[in-house]
């Protein structure tokens, strides 16, 4: 019996490292027959990443369409700083979204859109989360408003859960699909640096309130101009510096030395190179850590802003470390982290088997699957 066709909008309203996240489910659903995905973007630098993974997964060429703006969208995307202006650009194509069975998207921005209809007048509306072990899922209703959360691993699930983000039969363990993609690319394993010095990876994250960015980079640039004997990767979240000018990203990148590699916006930072060749590694609340602890290692844990952070679960992953408050402290714990794994190691892995869920291809067809499904049975009017 021949199944009715399916229409499905991929929904890439950040910016492009959010891509890695969902391209290897999304290339699954082009492959069958009786399923036709289109391409929405914002982000110019969307189609180059895109690209990048289709040739990867040997996936077939496809339109990518950029979403029109409106006025309202151009004027606050005209200034850098502002952003994308995503409830904009949303608001300005709704009419066009709305023909389509489902939209999916790493964006739970996606639930303003139909907000005046019901289930059966409607696209369903499906978000694939990008990072693990969320540290603070970021809006309560934008979460519950969707119709099916495609989490990472069981640890996911249980704080979406626990939080009243989601309830049961709406959120799934889909696993990892971006390791998928990372496995893919091949990644260059030529070495970072001329040495064989063991080396640490510095990722901050970019939100305000928990990065250390503003307190730790400078001493901890300084600390390794001081002491050759090991290598530091200065490797940020992209969006941290994403909308500086280009002459500040470029007088921060000049402080590279011999042994000091900082990177604030190459593919890099987004493909696993540095997660997979530091030794060390050293931030404060990036998901990053768990695609680090896929194979655990030392880590160091920055706590930039006094937080009182053991109890809460949204610092779980401080757990999996030492926790230094002053950049004083660097130094010794950097020195003191390989003596401390042992410590750690165990928690490590659980941590991130948890958290990751399916890190293997067959997260892949499962996520694929999983939207398929649900899709089928959604009510049609």
């Amino acid at each position: 019996m021949e199944r009715e066709p399916l229409r499905l909008a991929f929904l890439f309203i950040a910016e492009a490292y959010q891509v890695y996240h969902a391209a290897a489910v999304m290339f699954e659903l082009m492959r069958r027959s009786d399923i036709t995905v289109d391409v929405f973007y914002i982000d110019p630098a969307s189609p180059a990443a895109l690209e990048r993974l289709r040739k990867t997964h040997n996936a077939a060429s496809f339109e990518m369409t950029r979403l029109p703006s409106g006025l309202a969208g151009a004027a606050i995307q005209s200034v850098r700083i502002l952003g994308l202006a995503k409830p904009q650009v949303l608001r300005k194509n709704e009419a066009k979204l709305r023909k389509y069975d489902a939209i999916v998207s790493t964006e739970d921005g996606i639930t303003a859109l139909f907000r005046d209809l019901q289930e059966a007048n409607r696209p369903a509306r499906i978000l694939i989360t990008h990072g693990a072990d969320a540290r603070a899922v970021p809006d309560r209703q934008k979460r519950r408003d969707c119709d099916l959360i495609l989490a990472k691993g069981p640890r996911d699930v249980a704080l979406h859960l626990e939080k009243g983000h989601s309830e049961p039969g709406k959120i799934v363990a889909a696993g990892y699909p971006k390791f998928t993609s990372l496995l893919a690319l091949g990644r260059d394993d030529k070495p970072l640096f001329a040495n064989s010095n063991p080396t640490v990876l510095y990722n901050s994250h970019k939100e305000p309130r928990q990065r250390s960015w503003d307190r730790f980079f400078k001493p901890m640039v300084h600390l390794f101009e001081e002491h050759t004997d090991r290598n530091l990767v200065v490797a940020p979240h992209i969006k941290l510096f994403r909308r500086r000018p280009s002459g500040y990203r470029a007088r921060i990148e000049s402080r590279t030395a011999d042994n000091i590699k900082i990177d604030l916006g190459s593919d890099r930072l987004l493909d696993g190179t540095y997660l997979e060749q530091a030794d060390i590694y050293v931030g404060d609340v990036s998901s990053q850590v768990y695609e680090f602890l896929a194979n655990p290692r030392p880590c160091i844990f920055l706590n930039a802003h006094k937080v009182q952070w053991q109890q809460d679960p949204a610092y779980a992953m401080w757990h999996l470390g030492e926790v230094i408050d002053d950049p004083q402290d660097l130094l010794p714990a950097i020195r003191r982290a390989p003596k401390l794994h042992s410590e750690f190691v165990a928690r490590q892995k659980e941590a991130a088997e948890r958290s990751l869920g399916d890190t293997s291809p067959n997260s892949v067809v499962y996520g694929a699957d999983l939207i398929e499904t649900f899709v089928r049975n959604w009510p049609k009017g």
